[in-house]
């Protein structure tokens, strides 16, 4: 299944969208976090700042966020992982009150107490933890439900390669082919768990292949290429749709940032991340866009216009929202 022309284009918009989102948050993020000089004593402050906390970004990752999302509805489920706003995005998250969680608001999709690993929005059925492998058996549930309700809603599960090595990964892969749930498992390769290696914690190549073990088809897609994905995505979207159960599709993506914002990624080979940016998804789907007179210089520059006036509105909603007031620290936290 190729994608259509309307499909292409949303596509590379929103990678566009969260490539610029991504970047800026990354601005934003160290202010207030680093010294004003080299000071003996003074570090980075993780707690400093408008956007406190870590912060864990995708930039490099977005073709696995819109080569699945592609193929989904409002009713379809996403569970993303720490590293969520790829996914947010593509999923059509509020970007506003996406935004505003992060700088910890009261507009925020939590009320400012989630923070960014932490996003839920219910109105295109989203959601994130920090967990690692917390999102595999999260989106059995949901998956499970569309069964129970006999509907042909998909769930898709997000994780990194790292998180298959969990035990709740093998768990719900086991549960989700017992019940032939309509759930899609997609690992994210980006070659490094933290700051350790794949081929220093994994004992199989590819976790595709461990999809055999639990009676499902396994799915390698070894190309950060978004048109690859979607066509693995969409095999196994529809697969789940006719109730014929999951898929496990592993994609090999690229991670051009720290595996958190001050990462001093002492672990990686020297220009490793500046290589990898040479092969870039963005202007790679835009030269296709191109080449079949889908984008041009003018189409191109009003798209990332676009994008970018809804970006700074949203970084400016989350600025200038109102934090929570203390009294609301003990409000939905407590069933009635």
């Amino acid at each position: 299944m190729d994608p259509t022309s309307e499909q292409l284009l949303w596509m590379y918009e929103k990678m566009v969208e969260i490539r610029e989102y991504e970047e800026t948050m990354a601005k934003v993020y160290l202010e207030g976090k680093l010294p004003p000089k080299i000071q003996k004593g003074l570090a980075f402050d993780i707690g400093g700042g408008p956007v406190p906390g870590e912060m864990h970004l995708a930039a490099g990752q977005e073709p696995v966020a819109v080569g699945v999302c592609a193929h989904l509805r409002t009713e379809d489920s996403v569970v993303g992982a720490h590293r969520p706003h790829h996914f947010a995005i593509a999923k059509n998250v509020d970007l506003n009150a996406m935004t505003a969680e992060m700088f910890g608001k009261a507009t925020g999709l939590g009320r400012g107490k989630g923070g960014h690993m932490h996003l839920f929005d219910p109105a295109v059925k989203f959601s994130c933890s920090g967990i690692v492998g917390a999102s595999a058996p999260q989106a059995c549930g949901a998956a499970l439900a569309a069964k129970k309700l006999g509907k042909d809603w998909v769930a898709i599960g997000f994780f990194g390669e790292g998180a298959a090595n969990q035990g709740a990964f093998h768990e719900a892969l086991n549960l989700a082919s017992l019940w032939k749930l309509p759930v899609i498992f997609v690992c994210e390769d980006n070659k490094y768990g933290i700051s350790v290696e794949k081929q220093d914690s994994t004992s199989i190549e590819s976790n595709a292949d461990r999809a055999a073990g639990y009676g499902m088809p396994g799915v390698l897609v070894e190309t950060n290429d978004a048109v690859a994905v979607f066509r693995a995505a969409g095999e196994a979207v529809a697969r789940a749709r006719r109730g014929e159960g999951p898929t496990l599709i592993e994609v090999k993506t690229d991670r051009y940032l720290g595996h958190f914002q001050g990462d001093p990624e002492t672990y990686r080979p020297k220009g490793e991340a500046q290589e990898l940016r040479t092969h870039d998804p963005i202007p790679a789907l835009g030269a296709l866009l191109r080449s079949r007179d889908l984008l041009d210089d003018t189409s191109d520059a009003s798209l990332r216009k676009a994008v970018s006036e809804r970006i700074e509105a949203a970084y400016a909603f989350g600025r200038n929202s109102p934090y929570p007031e203390p009294s609301e620290a003990l409000l939905h936290v407590f069933a009635d």
